[in-house]
């Protein structure tokens, strides 16, 4: 990730879906456009949901990262409405 700078991180590891999406959407809705965040989220349904979620919102989606310690980050680009 060294070539993106990240703006945000929120981690939500600690949560299930749906409450997954509904924290990494606030975490984005904190940022201004253009700005990047990094979701961090266990694997499963979360890694299959949040970032399909995310995209249906509109933003874009530049990075799934496995962590390979059964974690993912998610690197995400806030487009404005």
């Amino acid at each position: 990730m060294a070539d993106i700078k990240i703006d945000d991180t929120v981690d939500i590891t600690d949560v299930v879906c749906p409450v997954t999406f509904v924290k990494a959407k606030v975490a984005l809705e904190e940022l201004d456009d253009g700005q990047i965040l990094a979701v961090k989220m266990n694997d499963g349904e979360t890694v299959q949901n949040v970032p399909r979620s995310i995209k249906e919102e509109g933003h874009q989606i530049l990075k799934l990262e496995d962590n390979e310690d059964g974690t993912y980050t998610l690197i995400v680009k806030k487009v404005g409405d």
